[in-house]
């Protein structure tokens, strides 16, 4: 296969960006289907090494997914540029909706859309899982491993690193007596027995990074580049912290939310939801740049909007500049500093770690620990998907939503018998959020 140009990469990382709903299972399974099933760009157990090593870091696991195959395809500017793209629909969205929000607040018709919205996500969530958990658990030892991690957090509501660090473990001995437990079949259909010929055949055809595909030379590992990388990661890192710090001060606003914000990305271990709280604890009760409600009601957004969870911190900064600041411009300053601060170390991690990550790719002794937290991974979305389930079809205590419950069946359904995209299924949702707004004005 003739690989993308560069050109070519950047729309389509920009175009993923703009439908990349479902939170990081969702972004997982889309990437998967884009670029292992359809587009060859890379094959099946690089696809799922490339994961695993983002499973282990802090941060964004979809965006520093793609930050790694944009590097794989065409280099660091290639990986900048991939991350970057794939964000940037979801600052942009946030921004607008922020500015909607601290304007005139919660809107009704926007209420009525996030509405329809949220259980199609559960939908896309479980979907995810499922397709995740088709291709990865491939031995019931890792179904045994991936249902402890479900129990684990559902019911013992154990923390996430002691989680994927436990799978991990158990990876690395159970591979020193059984091994084959944790070699992949030497091949997997990405397509049920159903699918059509022209998806299996393409299935079928190499991709442009297969399993056998040498490492391209910009892949391999140099001392002098890593140097280079991590030194221009602590200019990235110095530069803009001393600007702020020299315009308002160390203990000012700006500096002090690019500090702050730069701890929640080293810290945000188990996604979005492991770190949030961290956020809200500072964001209103240390620093008070916004309310608890106006917190709960930027989580509400993050969900039902394009980009990774974690990018509700736009929200926070942005209503943190605008109540410091008094001013839209003073609002978007905070949210580029915020956005800054919190994504930055996602891409050092992988410029730098990712040549180290393909020379491991044939030794077992780190394969078996990543394959075992692959399959922790598959437990883990689904006790997202039930996570999520609580406010889409409970919106209020004890209230059950039946259409909530009748959009999520048909949503999977959809997903699962009749290959709606996961745009195509939140564009439904959304057109039946504007129905019922719509309804609802009529009839009052």
């Amino acid at each position: 296969m003739t690989p993308p140009s560069l050109q070519q990469a950047c729309r389509f990382w920009l175009r993923l960006g703009l439908v990349s709903f479902g939170g990081p299972a969702g972004q997982i399974s889309l990437l998967h289907s884009e670029l292992v099933e359809q587009r060859r760009w890379l094959s099946e157990r690089r696809y799922l090494h490339a994961l695993n090593y983002c499973m282990l870091l802090p941060g964004p696991e979809a965006t520093q997914l793609a930050t790694y195959i944009g590097w794989l395809l065409h280099g660091p500017v290639g990986g900048l540029l991939a991350g970057g793209l794939f964000l940037l629909p979801s600052v942009l969205i946030l921004t607008a909706l922020a500015t909607v929000y601290a304007l005139w607040g919660q809107l009704p018709l926007l209420a009525a859309v996030f509405w329809a919205l949220k259980p199609a996500v559960v939908a896309v969530v479980l979907h995810a899982a499922w397709r995740l958990g088709r291709r990865t658990l491939h031995h019931p030892a890792l179904t045994v491993i991936a249902a402890l991690a479900f129990l684990g957090l559902t019911v013992l509501q154990l923390p996430f690193p002691a989680l994927i660090a436990a799978a991990a473990a158990a990876g690395w001995l159970l591979a020193r007596r059984w091994p084959q437990w944790f070699r992949r079949p030497a091949a997997i259909s990405s397509t049920p027995a159903s699918s059509s010929s022209s998806s299996s055949a393409a299935d079928s055809a190499p991709a442009i990074h297969d399993d056998t595909t040498p490492t391209p030379a910009h892949g391999r590992f140099s001392r002098r580049r890593l140097a280079r990388t991590l030194l221009l990661a602590g200019l990235a890192l110095g530069l803009p912290l001393a600007g702020l710090s020299w315009w308002g001060g160390w203990d000012g606003p700006l500096a002090t939310m690019a500090r702050f914000f730069t701890r929640v990305a080293l810290l945000s271990f188990g996604g979005a939801y492991a770190v949030l709280p961290y956020v809200a604890q500072g964001a209103v009760g240390q620093f008070n740049w916004l309310t608890a409600a106006a917190m709960a009601d930027g989580l509400a957004l993050g969900e039902t909007t394009p980009g990774p969870l974690i990018m509700v911190v736009a929200f926070v900064g942005f209503m943190g500049g605008w109540n410091l600041f008094g001013s839209w411009w003073g609002a978007v300053a905070a949210t580029l500093t915020v956005v800054w601060f919190t994504f930055l170390p996602s891409f050092v991690f992988i410029l730098a770690g990712a040549p180290l990550v393909e020379a491991s790719r044939e030794d077992l002794r780190l394969g078996a620990p990543l394959t075992a937290i692959t399959a922790a991974v598959v437990g883990v979305i689904a006790n997202l998907a039930v996570l999520l389930a609580g406010p889409a079809l409970w919106p209020q205590a004890g209230d059950f939503n039946p259409a909530g419950l009748g959009i999520a069946v048909g949503s999977l359904l959809a997903l699962l018998l009749w290959r709606w995209s996961v745009l195509q299924v939140i564009g439904a949702s959304a057109g039946i959020g504007l129905l019922s707004w719509g309804a609802a004005t009529l009839a009052g």
